[in-house]
């Protein structure tokens, strides 16, 4: 079992930039891929970023290309989500979860979910 715990969520002008971090307990985190999804209201939840293991691979979504970095602290059990440029239309709920299986990008193939952290990007 492990337990996802997300922070750093918040209000941030259009050009703005905010770090998301996601703490991680229970069994070992290094022997999960993780990743970020992120929902807003009336749509699907869509993956924006997940990272291997060992952090060596990271992919991205398109619409994030170029602004979002993934990150893992293997030590400190915590992946981290480096947002930058952020537009209005990155509005939404960021969610990390964990995959015991390979590095996915497809929500239903990850484990454990975290409760969520609430982005606004105002323009």
């Amino acid at each position: 079992q492990v337990q996802l715990v997300e922070s750093g969520g918040g209000l941030v002008q259009a050009g703005g930039s905010l770090r998301l971090s996601c703490a991680a307990s229970g069994r070992s985190f290094s022997s999960y891929a993780m990743g970020w999804f992120r929902q807003d209201a009336g749509k699907e939840r869509e993956f924006v970023s997940a990272i291997s293991r060992s952090g060596g691979s990271t992919f991205y979504a398109d619409p994030v290309k170029g602004r979002f970095t993934i990150s893992r602290d293997n030590a400190k059990n915590t992946v981290y989500l480096q947002m930058n440029s952020l537009k209005p239309e990155d509005t939404a709920v960021y969610y990390c979860a964990a995959d015991a299986g390979p590095v996915a990008t497809i929500p239903g193939r990850y484990d454990y979910w975290g409760q969520g952290t609430q982005v606004t990007v105002s323009s």
